[in-house]
């Protein structure tokens, strides 16, 4: 923009400079709105009025005058007492009426202030009569407008007082600084509250609009607190204030979702935190359950849902991986399930309330995330996993399972099977080596951490399945998993579209494909239904599969942003 044209040799003002502005900016401006909006802008009086004023000052600075005196209206005051006796002429009458007008004397006793430089305030002197004992008060005045104030209060049990209980973080009695935990409050807009119950003065405060007034007795200051480092976590439940009777004030809940991502801003109280959710605007926190009484609030006796190890009937046992090459269809082999260090009946015992959670985005030289696939039998992992291997089998792998069975003439190990001795493959199973395993017709299978760790070495991603509660083992800083969920339609989809679709059998059976039953879309369904509740707090990711084709797109994409976006993980998985 050219320099503003003031005219050769003169140096502008700033009052003379907006007054240019708007002929200046013009050819600037290409809307005609926009040149009414200045015009109007820098011909409104009161900047105008502003920009004299300020100009004036500037002007006062630069020359710097000094006072005659500094006691005018002392001055003027002994002026009025000698002329007041020679009121007779008709100018000394007029000029002891101007010197008696208010306003002249306050002019006179703000020139004196100034010229003295005298800015302290007057206070009176303390009464000699006051009770040392008697406890010191704060008037504290807020302005109130559609925004809670953000404090809670409670009745002392043994002195019956009115105390602040919590500051809500980033509401405005926080923002204020005025109002402390423990204060205790004796009036609301004069009005006493020793005799009113807590939900008598919120009655009070709710109707108060614009400006409150609190009386209050300051509680005893502790050291200032240190400044905390932000703690973020993750929420693994739903949560209602409006629904929890436990909570000591609904409106100042905070409602989460499972997967939520929450910034936690005070732990001081022991049952209830102080969280907003991360990212939000609003500085303002709300109160959440903290972990340990959210842990106590779970561990409660409830019913709980467990998914079936094994059972001894007719139906596909769901307890072997198809990426195991098991078949699913032989009542013999229900009597074998995978073993676990730890099992779906210790995972019981787990409580997920939160998980403290950092942000991570996956270094250029790291190596890939381990991609966990967990969804119940016939839900279409294995079709999955090979469409991907399919678009990009550079970028794709599988590990490549282990067993104790012979190996056949057209086999080659390492191929279709690492082939070992049973021997080895239970020694092994001691030094807790494998991800998971079963027994299949006295032979064992299993999927090792090595040949995990052999697919990631090679800068590739690596696609497992594996049973759900096998999951948390896998979270480490070393896999770092990113876990899908594969859950079913609705059992009606599933009719319509799977009534002619059938299981194919594993390479090591030899018996014929065999359609679904309305048995195997219950139980799909009811599976589906029972890892969601049970381990829903452990998936990243959800993708429904109703048509294969949008559940491929779905899944290519989320991994591909897993490579390149940044998500929050443990905060474990950043220390290594």
């Amino acid at each position: 923009m050219p320099a503003l044209a003031t005219g050769a040799g003169h140096e502008p003002g700033l009052y003379e400079l907006l007054a240019a502005l708007p002929s200046q900016l013009q050819p600037h401006v290409s809307r005609p709105e926009d040149n009414t909006f200045l015009q109007d802008m820098f011909g409104e009086r009161s900047l105008q009025s502003l920009v004299k004023i300020h100009e004036r000052l500037q002007h006062y600075e630069e020359s710097k005058p000094l006072p005659v005196l500094d006691s005018a209206a002392a001055l003027a005051h002994e002026l009025s007492e000698e002329l007041e006796g020679k009121s007779a002429h008709g100018d000394i009458k007029e000029l002891l009426q101007l010197l008696a007008q208010p306003h002249v004397k306050s002019l006179l006793s703000v020139h004196d202030t100034v010229a003295q430089k005298s800015y302290d305030p007057e206070l009176p002197p303390l009464p000699e009569d006051i009770d040392d004992d008697e406890d010191s008060v704060k008037i504290i005045r807020l302005v109130k407008n559609k925004e809670p104030l953000g404090a809670t209060i409670m009745r002392d049990e043994h002195t019956g007082a009115i105390l602040v209980a919590r500051i809500m973080r980033g509401g405005a009695a926080d923002r204020s600084g005025l109002i402390h935990v423990g204060d205790e409050l004796r009036e609301v807009n004069g009005i006493p509250v020793e005799d009113k119950k807590p939900e008598e003065i919120i009655r009070i405060l709710a109707q108060s609009q614009g400006a409150i007034t609190f009386k209050v007795v300051p509680a005893v200051k502790d050291e200032p607190p240190t400044k905390e480092p932000k703690v973020f976590v993750k929420a693994l439940f739903d949560y209602d204030p409006k629904e929890d009777k436990a909570i000591p004030c609904k409106e100042a809940g905070l409602a989460f979702k499972n997967g939520s991502i929450l910034q936690i801003m005070s732990q001081d109280d022991a049952t209830w935190w102080q969280a907003k959710h991360e990212g939000d605007a609003n500085p303002r926190a709300g109160l959440i359950p903290s972990k340990q009484f959210q842990e106590r609030r779970f561990a409660l006796p409830r019913p709980v849902a467990t998914l079936p190890l094994q059972r001894n009937s007719s139906r596909r046992s769901s307890g072997f991986r198809r990426s195991f090459r098991l078949s699913r269809r032989d009542k013999k082999t229900n009597k074998s399930m995978y073993e676990c260090k730890k099992s779906e009946i210790y995972d019981m015992a787990d409580v997920p309330t939160y998980e403290e959670v950092a942000p991570y985005r996956r270094p250029s030289t790291a190596k890939q995330r381990l991609v966990v696939l967990v969804g119940p039998t016939g839900v279409g992992l294995n079709e999955l996993k090979r469409k991907l291997l399919i678009s990009d089998a550079q970028h794709y792998s599988v590990t490549i399972p282990h067993t104790s069975r012979p190996k056949r003439n057209q086999e080659s190990d390492g191929v279709e099977y690492h082939f070992i001795s049973k021997h080895l493959f239970e020694t092994d199973i001691h030094n807790n080596k494998f991800v998971e395993y079963g027994e299949y017709k006295g032979n064992y299978y299993g999927t090792s951490l090595g040949s995990v760790r052999s697919v990631l070495s090679k800068n590739k991603v690596c696609l497992l399945d594996v049973q759900p509660h096998t999951v948390k083992h896998l979270r480490t800083s070393e896999f770092k998993p990113f876990v899908v969920f594969v859950k079913p339609p609705t059992i009606e989809r599933l009719r319509e579209t799977r009534r002619n679709a059938k299981i194919l059998p594993g390479k090591d059976d030899k018996g014929s494909a065999k359609a679904f039953t309305e048995e195997d879309f219950e139980e799909m369904v009811r599976s589906a239904q029972t890892m969601e509740t049970q381990y829903g707090h452990l998936f990243e990711k959800t993708i429904v599969n109703d048509d294969l084709t949008a559940a491929f797109s779905e899944l290519q994409s989320a991994l591909k942003k897993v490579e390149v976006d940044t998500h929050w993980v443990p905060v474990s998985w950043t220390h290594s």
